[in-house]
């Protein structure tokens, strides 16, 4: 009569060996995710070295360890406890056998979920604690079920540790992979067969339900034990402790440096509730200037103050965590959370001190105020681009934080969507009270949005104002290439009202005072003027080449002489498509006109 026993050791060997496993595994390689010490790569190798090394190698080392006179060992025996040749030997074998998968395949689907998403739920004052049950166990949920089945299937088939450890002890340590050797070294073959084709059958069974959760399966309807356990983790979530003060004027200001791995962050600036757009072309540091307000990343030295509360402070050590920020950051991709509807996304920013009635309420409003009622039990990839991008922003605001972050919030959306997402905006703003930062590249954009602008360039800020004196009145060169303006040739005082234009070959007369420190002259495209007659600043020109969009010509000019090929040209001219149907019909040379109330003339550098 054949002897089941070992079925039921190894099946109770490997549960527990997998559940132990589960829950260290998780736990290590969550924390491993955020290290960064000097010895991340040593603790990885011990970490994962029972994967690489051979199984009688890890049984032998466990031997020394744990057996009579291994350190550990000897401790045991301190209290009677002896763990060699005993049931929990062949659990201890198969756990440290087993661990690696389970710990990589963890540390695997940790790092696969969007830091986006982590970062959005810091901002939106979720404690570490809360963000690992409702976002990251959903996320990884696919691959952790993965490596669970799989470090059931390597327990299961543990043999070389376990036999150096436990032994072959029968109806105790004598799992199924050593009933099978011992089987076949003593002839009984048709136990081996047995035991072989019952192996072989879990075996199969463990493949395919990995292939199932690793094929593209993907369902965020959370389980049920991990939404017991996240709603558990919400239900202690604090709200953003925000200090009692007395009533303050809205204002942020912002002094940080940071060295950044291709520039150094150096900007200082205040704004108040009028939204303010930070303008500068991709790479200038933007984005670092708006995590480092939220508190994603933090400067090397300076001070941040949102309405009179200090939230970083390098000389007086203060570095509040995003969290307790009370700023609502709306990301560049959105950074949804995937498995939750869009009820939930908005209700995951709300306090859980509030009751379910009035959270359902701030919803409501908040849907209804992007254009978005009745959405609420879609999720995130049932939506439209431009429907996404507004359940973010109902979502960083939801929560009413002192400080409104947008970096760059129409970069995903096609023409179409973007006029249809900022007319939004731009009322949803309107009733904002508290600070915008709106983080952009796009020069209309920022024009359309904010009534003040800070100009960013490598790093630094080269211009402060209001949007009218910015474009009207740059205060230097890179300013006005930033802001749109195509032409710029070096120049020369020659008289109190009188520059010579270098580069364009020719004598300007101006109205504003000529700096001192002049070194370039500018005048925007769409300033220049054709007229029929002499006038002040007045030049035949010949055209070199014309480029065409819907509406507009862009014309390039040379001036007092004929082009000699397309790009030689001084001037570009953008007219629209009437105008260029009168100029074309005209004889060269045409002639065109440097107005002297829109030249500009500039300084290479910022006085800032």
């Amino acid at each position: 009569m054949t002897d089941f026993s070992p079925i039921w050791i190894s099946l109770k060997t490997a549960l527990t060996a997998t559940f132990i496993t589960f829950l260290i595994g998780i736990l290590i390689a969550r924390w491993m995710l955020g290290y960064q010490g000097k010895i991340k790569g040593f603790l990885e190798g011990i970490l994962t070295a029972p994967l690489v090394l051979p199984p009688t190698v890890v049984g032998f080392l466990l031997l020394l360890l744990l057996g009579k006179n291994g350190f550990i060992g000897q401790i045991l025996d301190g209290f009677g406890v002896r763990i060699i040749f005993s049931w929990w030997a062949t659990v201890i074998a198969s756990t440290v056998v087993a661990f690696p998968l389970m710990y990589k395949t963890a540390l695997g689907a940790f790092k696969q979920i969007d830091n986006n998403l982590i970062a959005c739920a810091r901002t939106l004052g979720a404690s570490e604690w809360t963000i690992f049950w409702r976002v990251l166990l959903p996320l990884a949920k696919p691959g952790l079920l993965a490596g669970t089945l799989l470090t059931f299937a390597r327990a299961l088939g543990e043999f070389g540790a376990t036999l150096m450890l436990a032994g072959a002890i029968p109806g105790k340590t004598e799992t199924i992979p050593i009933a099978i050797f011992l089987a076949a070294e003593g002839g009984a073959m048709d136990r081996a067969f047995i035991l072989v084709l019952i192996m072989l059958g879990i075996s199969l069974g463990v493949i395919i339900a990995v292939n199932y959760w690793t094929d593209g399966h993907q369902n965020y309807s959370s389980h049920p034990l991990l939404s017991k356990l996240s709603n558990r983790a919400a239900s202690r979530r604090k709200p953003v402790q925000k200090i009692p003060l007395p009533p303050a004027k809205i204002e942020l200001m912002v002094e940080i440096q940071k060295q950044l791995s291709d520039l150094y962050l150096d900007v200082s600036f205040t704004t108040d509730q009028t939204p303010l757009g930070l303008l500068g072309a991709s790479g200038s540091g933007k984005s670092t200037i708006v995590r480092c307000i939220a508190g994603l990343e933090s400067p090397d030295r300076g001070k941040i103050i949102l309405n009179g509360r200090v939230l970083y402070d390098s000389e007086r050590g203060i570095n509040l965590p995003p969290r307790d920020r009370a700023c609502g950051l709306l990301f560049q991709n959105y950074a949804l959370f995937p498995h939750l509807t869009v009820t939930e996304n908005l209700a995951f920013a709300m306090p859980k001190g509030q009751s379910d009635r009035a959270i359902k309420q701030n919803v409501e409003k908040e849907l209804i105020a992007v254009n978005l009622e009745g959405m609420g039990n879609r999720y995130p990839n049932e939506l439209s681009g431009g429907q996404q991008q507004r359940v973010a922003l109902a979502r960083a605001k939801i929560n009413q934080p002192d400080s409104l972050l947008l970096d760059e919030p129409f970069s995903a959306l096609d023409t179409y969507l973007r006029d249809r997402q900022e007319k939004l905006l731009r009322q949803n703003l309107s009733h904002y009270e508290g600070v915008t930062l709106f983080i952009t590249h796009n020069l209309e954009e920022a024009y359309r949005v904010c009534p003040n602008l800070v100009i960013i360039d490598e790093g630094k800020v080269i211009a402060n104002g209001s949007k009218q004196d910015i474009f009207e009145r740059p205060p230097n060169w890179r300013t006005a290439q930033l802001t749109g303006c195509k032409n710029f040739s070096g120049a020369v005082a020659l008289e109190p009202n009188k520059i010579s234009a270098i580069d364009w070959n020719c004598t300007l007369e101006v109205i504003e005072p000529i700096p001192s420190s002049l070194d370039y002259v500018g005048i925007r495209a769409h300033q220049l003027n054709f007229p029929e007659t002499e006038t002040t600043n007045t030049f035949p020109c010949w055209l070199a080449t014309v480029s065409e969009t819907q509406h507009r010509m862009t014309l390039y000019l040379k001036l007092n002489e004929p082009a000699n090929h397309p790009e030689d040209y001084h001037l570009q001219a953008e007219v629209f498509k009437e105008k260029w149907e009168d100029l074309k019909a005209r004889p060269f040379p045409w002639k065109i006109q440097l107005s002297e109330l829109r030249i500009l003339l500039l300084s290479a550098h910022s006085s800032s």
